[in-house]
């Protein structure tokens, strides 16, 4: 095949610009910040999970409270209601058996108190447990939003590249015959496509063209369409290939 060279060279900016779209086109849809986002997801699963279980004990601990204290309301009701009785008993029996019963709620009194302290200091640590928790998933929230913002903003400017390069692919690749980007487009499904030859050397796969296969582009018309024996890119020639 035979292209001038000005066509060949608009094939190394056709394969600039692929290499951008493609670059862009992993960024629009792989953006850096998605992998941690979706870490934080599952740590935050895992922190729901936990708090789910403080908030379980704590609503457990409340409850234990609450009955506790319906006790001592109800050793307290009892008690007044004995003493009332005891302080206008004028029978000795009764009054020694309301004494003891009142003796009897004091200490079941006294006891529940006790149980009682021992409640709260348990709820105030699993309402500190809860906050602590809670904390932990704000804070996770919070950067999960702002790695979201910040993705969202790659994304952004992504598919604003990569529609930018789509638009300045097609205006330049309306100008090259449709054989030749024909066999660039076969050929960019397995190397760059098309490269510059400089200094010996194919910008496609970096590698130095040895002296024979240097001697056969010599050899070969100044439009003569060639290709890397290396990578198989169009090897697009200049006065800086070194020939």
């Amino acid at each position: 095949m035979n292209a001038s060279p000005a066509d060949q060279r608009r094939l190394v900016e056709i394969a600039e610009l692929d290499a951008r779209i493609r670059k862009a086109d992993h960024a629009r849809r792989n953006p850096p910040q998605a992998a941690r986002v979706q870490e934080l997801l599952a740590h935050r699963q895992t922190l729901s999970q936990e708090l789910t279980t403080r908030l379980g004990v704590r609503d457990d601990l409340r409850i234990e409270l609450s009955r506790i204290e319906s006790d001592v309301a109800v050793v307290d009701a009892r008690s007044a209601r004995d003493a009332e009785r005891l302080a206008t008993s004028s029978n000795p029996k009764e009054a020694q058996g309301l004494e003891s019963e009142l003796a009897s709620l004091a200490r079941r009194k006294s006891n529940l108190e006790d149980g009682e302290l021992e409640v709260m200091e348990r709820l105030e640590r699993a309402d500190a447990a809860v906050a602590e928790q809670e904390a932990l998933i704000a804070e996770t929230n919070a950067q999960g939003a702002e790695l979201s913002a910040e993705a969202k903003r790659v994304v952004a400017e992504a598919t604003a590249a990569f529609e930018a390069a789509s638009r300045d692919r097609g205006a330049l690749a309306g100008g090259i015959p449709a054989d030749l980007l024909a066999l660039y487009d076969k050929l960019a499904v397995r190397s760059s496509g098309a490269a510059f030859l400089r200094a010996r050397t194919c910008e496609g796969c970096n590698m130095v063209l040895s002296g024979t296969d240097l001697n056969v582009l010599r050899q070969a018309a100044e439009d003569a369409v060639v290709m890397c024996p290396e990578c198989g890119s169009i090897l697009v020639r200049t006065g800086e290939s070194g020939l």
